[in-house]
């Protein structure tokens, strides 16, 4: 099982057990984004924010862990550090980017983690392990000391094993957070998207069960968005991280993305900042109607690792997160068992800043669900 590249004791010892992202600074402790092409990187001279954040709050920061690699794909295969086992879905990929922040709390080796999250690195490895992941509103926790320095989309956000320490973890990292009443009857749209029949029933069937209102949602500019965060991901990572091609050390999946991502041009950016306005006003709006929108976190089951070899050709595991990224909304990933025993994730999308109010509204629909607190 490769999680923890970095062994680390900083903090409060008996503090919570923190794990962090390779993307993100500790001081004295190098950032390679488990790339071999970032071996020679400098070495912090400070922490990032959230670290400084953790630490202040009385965190035990007890490791640095893997990711795909530099952050660019959905899988969290890695050849170069290995791959994180997947601790509850044995054989199943862990997911990416963020693949150790999930399988260190599914492992039961933190009591919380922090990933990123800029297509759905948070909420994609959290489905696929079985754990809580979410999204914070974009800009709403700092990114200072946080790999890739300059982005529209990226976000650190938490995994942990449950709803309230998912927003213990919150009120660490963002100072300015606090927890917001459990609303009675939070009112649901159900978006309705494409995906494996035993995942949507699997996701009909909890919301059913949590016997809340809710009523159909369709977005007019929802594929468009997909399509839209893929360009400026592929632009801003490229911005980011194409120079390391030079060094001939990027694995052979990433560099094959990153020299794809160079061929992004102005008019396709242009044209997905336009995409960009239009689906972000379409969510808002949905918000002014509804408190929370539903949908699953992946279209289908975490495929198997045997079957995720090339990276380009899962890229539709993201088609219901990424588009979410784009418009900035905080999104969360609950997850859930389906019949045959594998994970489907339950997404949940809030209003912009409104980060503690989605984590109500999600504890009472697990608690509707569950008969009590998840």
């Amino acid at each position: 099982m490769t999680i923890i590249v970095s062994e680390l004791d900083l903090g409060t010892p008996g503090g919570l057990r923190v794990a962090v992202k390779d993307t993100i600074d500790v001081e004295g402790v190098a950032t390679r984004a488990s790339s071999p092409a970032l071996e020679d990187s400098a070495v912090p001279q400070r922490h990032a924010d959230v670290v400084a954040n953790l630490l202040t709050a009385g965190a035990h920061l007890t490791a640095k862990v893997s990711l795909h690699e530099l952050a660019f794909g959905t899988t969290g295969i890695n050849r170069h550090v290995g791959t994180a086992a997947n601790p509850r879905f044995p054989g199943r990929i862990p997911g990416g980017s963020s693949s150790g922040s999930a399988a260190v709390v599914a492992a039961g080796l933190a009591d919380f983690s922090l990933g990123t999250d800029t297509g759905g690195s948070v909420r994609i490895p959290a489905c696929c392990c079985g754990v809580f992941g979410l999204k914070p509103s974009f800009g709403r926790v700092s990114r200072a000391g946080v790999m890739p320095e300059h982005t529209t989309l990226d976000c650190v956000g938490p995994f942990a094993n449950s709803l309230p320490m998912l927003e213990i973890a919150m009120g660490m990292i963002d100072p300015s957070y606090r927890p917001s009443p459990i609303p009675d009857r939070p009112t649901i749209g159900v978006l309705q998207v494409s995906a494996r029949a035993e995942v949507a029933a699997t996701v009909a069937q909890a919301l059913l069960r949590s016997g809340l209102p809710v009523q159909d949602l369709a977005f007019e500019h929802f594929t468009a968005a997909y399509e839209a965060g893929m360009v400026i991901i592929n632009r801003e990572t490229y911005q980011a991280c194409g120079h390391l091609l030079q060094s001939q050390k990027v694995g052979a999946d990433v560099a094959a993305r990153l020299s794809a991502a160079a061929m992004t041009d102005e008019a396709a950016v242009a044209r997905a900042e336009h995409t960009r306005r239009l689906f972000s006003a379409e969510v808002d709006q949905a918000l002014t109607r509804f408190d929370v929108i539903a949908l699953p976190t992946m279209p289908d089951f975490p495929l198997r690792l045997e079957e995720a070899g090339d990276t380009s050709a899962v890229l539709g595991m993201t088609a219901l997160v990424r588009p979410f990224n784009l418009s900035g909304h905080p999104a969360l990933s609950l997850p859930l068992a389906s019949e045959c025993g594998l994970p489907v994730g339950l997404q949940l999308v809030g209003a912009k800043g409104k980060d503690a109010q989605l984590l109500a509204a999600a504890q009472r629909v697990l608690m509707n669900i569950y008969g009590a607190r998840s």
